[in-house]
């Protein structure tokens, strides 16, 4: 963005819940039946890149074809309507955001839609599967990956993502368990810089973080909600 964000909105998986999208660390999510070190490690892609491979092109074909929901349209609309702008900074590695509208989205984690050559460094949009170890159109090398950031990698944009919550007035998490860093820290991050910090959640978070308003429910609904309170005086 060319100016800073009055509002920063941070994500998680249970904003793409509810468009039918399976979430990583809920009872019956995708880490219960794929262990992390198989399939979201650099050591597990090494070890069995056919597998990886699977995992993630089953993973984007989902997420193809889910359709964004009403809390995604949501903060879209929020973006087209606050002054001087809106930054949407995601856990989420589907594009729900931005097919509901929102231009200004940073993904910390990667995107399914993305391809990395391990060979050359190019990023690639892809939407097509990787599991027949295509050519990567820079090099020509087979060497493409899901340009996914796994568990003992960085995240991406962090720098960026810092300078939005330090300069922002407002700062929501939505639909987020809110414990694991360096996202766990941005709220904390807002308030001391004077934002205003608001939990949209489905539950309650347990990390002594108190948010100075908390709003529980369905993405879908309080996120409607509060996004029509924000043009109100």
């Amino acid at each position: 963005m060319d100016v800073a964000p009055r509002i920063v909105v941070l994500t998680g998986a249970g904003v793409s819940a509810e468009s039918g999208l399976q979430t990583f660390r809920s009872a019956d999510g995708l880490w219960y039946s794929h262990r992390i070190t198989d399939v979201a490690t650099p050591e597990g892609f090494a070890r069995d890149p056919a597998l990886v491979h699977r995992f993630y092109d089953q993973r984007r074909a989902d997420a193809l074809a889910a359709v964004p929901n009403a809390a995604h349209r949501a903060l879209a609309r929020l973006e087209r309507d606050v002054d001087p702008g809106l930054a949407i900074v995601t856990q989420n590695v589907d594009d729900l955001h931005e097919r509901a509208g929102s231009s200004h989205v940073i993904h910390l984690h990667g995107e399914l839609n993305s391809a990395l050559c391990t060979a050359c460094g190019s990023r690639l949009r892809w939407t097509a599967t990787l599991g027949d170890r295509p050519p990567c159109p820079e090099c020509g090398s087979r060497t493409l990956r899901p340009d996914i950031v796994w568990f003992g990698e960085a995240v991406y944009h962090l720098d960026a993502i810092e300078a939005a919550t330090r300069a922002c007035e407002t700062f929501a998490v939505v639909g987020t368990s809110g414990v694991v860093y360096p996202a766990a820290g941005l709220a904390a991050l807002a308030r001391a810089h004077g934002a205003r910090t608001v939990l949209l959640n489905l539950e309650a978070q347990d990390g002594g973080f108190g948010y100075d308003e908390v709003r529980l429910g369905p993405a879908s609904e309080v996120v409607p909600a509060w996004v029509d309170e924000q043009g109100e005086p």
